[in-house]
């Protein structure tokens, strides 16, 4: 008897609903059709970054997939066995590695045996999680939880060149719920400036922004000058670690834009999640509620809910027999909590 397809409406948000509902596919053997992916942004369908996550999910669970082209709006991916091993993918773009990397990795872990990742495209992309978010924010959560994953940065790639590469190493892994509430007391802050092929005075007049606006110390300052050939490009991190949680806010530098403004982007970023008193801001809260239902349970403070936050958690709830309730508690405060559904 053939399974029941679940019908997903991608117009509920951006590539990450693909993304989402990519993984639990894989993860559920459960059969996928999506339909209007993307249709609300300024390029609908499917780009060179969200193709490379269907093939590349499809090539990790052996899946029969229909409209995986450039530009398609409508996908239909019915997943086989999930398998481990060596795997290479390159998105062709700047389009983003980690992204395509945090659609496999919940499918990988299950797999019957250890697998090597590599991803070429973007690695600082002003649309998705740099590398050093996963490394340093994303990942160490995911240990918590049980993962056994490695990641490493081979080389930077910027917009609009890419060129860039990770490699994750990857343990089959069971996870277990993690609950994440209280941030606890500030162990150390850094801010790291990173060039390439652009003048180093950019890099200096971001972090003289860090430190007047966040009255960060020297020693708590980071200049980084790249090889040339990974640019142009630029980011500034602002990395914050705290007992339960380290968080890492990212701004790129734009031809048009001045040096203390992309500094303010990150800045402000951090601010907003500093004063509202919650465990974690709003893309690590993205990031951790699709393996936390995968565990079977957690929960988190965050400040709001956003796009990104509801939509997956409508995508998670059509896949898994899970409930999520999303409570304020107090002001600035949202605790949302994962569990498996009563009914």
């Amino acid at each position: 008897m053939k399974q029941e397809v679940i019908e997903l409406d991608g117009a509920i948000g951006g590539g990450q609903v693909l993304r989402s509902a990519l993984s639990l596919s894989m993860v559920t053997g459960r059969a996928l059709h999506i339909k209007n992916i993307r249709a609300k942004r300024s390029r609908p369908g499917l780009l060179r970054q969200h193709l490379t996550a269907v093939l590349a999910a499809a090539q990790v669970c052996d899946a029969k997939v229909q409209g995986a082209e450039l530009g398609s709006q409508s996908v239909s991916f019915e997943p086989g066995p999930i398998r481990g091993g060596d795997f290479s993918f390159a998105i062709g773009t700047a389009g983003s590695c980690t992204l395509v990397l945090q659609t496999l990795l919940p499918a990988l872990l299950l797999a019957p045996e250890a697998s090597r990742v590599r991803i070429s495209g973007g690695t600082h992309n002003s649309m998705a999680p740099p590398s050093d978010f996963l490394q340093l924010a994303w990942l160490p959560q995911m240990r918590r939880m049980g993962a056994k994953v490695e990641l490493q940065l081979l080389r930077h790639g910027f917009v609009p060149a890419g060129g860039g590469e990770v490699e994750a190493f990857i343990q089959p892994s069971t996870l277990v719920p993690l609950h994440l509430l209280e941030r606890g007391a500030l162990l150390t802050q850094h801010a790291c400036a990173l060039v390439a092929g652009i003048a180093s005075n950019v890099a200096e007049r971001e972090l003289d922004r860090v430190a007047k606006r966040l009255e960060m110390a020297e020693d708590e300052l980071q200049c980084v000058a790249l090889d040339q050939e990974c640019g142009p490009g630029n980011v500034l991190l602002l990395e914050y670690a705290f007992e339960h949680v380290t968080e890492v806010f990212s701004a790129f530098g734009q031809a048009t834009l001045r040096a203390e403004k992309v500094a303010d982007g990150a800045i402000n970023q951090a601010v907003d999640w500093l004063s509202a008193g919650a465990a974690v801001a709003e893309h690590l809260a993205d990031q951790l509620l699709l393996p936390m239902a995968l565990a079977g349970g957690g929960s988190f403070t965050t400040p709001r809910m956003t796009e990104h936050l509801q939509s997956n958690i409508a995508v998670i709830e059509r896949f898994l027999p899970m409930t999520i309730d999303c409570q304020e508690d107090g002001p600035n405060r949202l605790k949302v909590e994962c569990k498996r559904s009563t009914q």
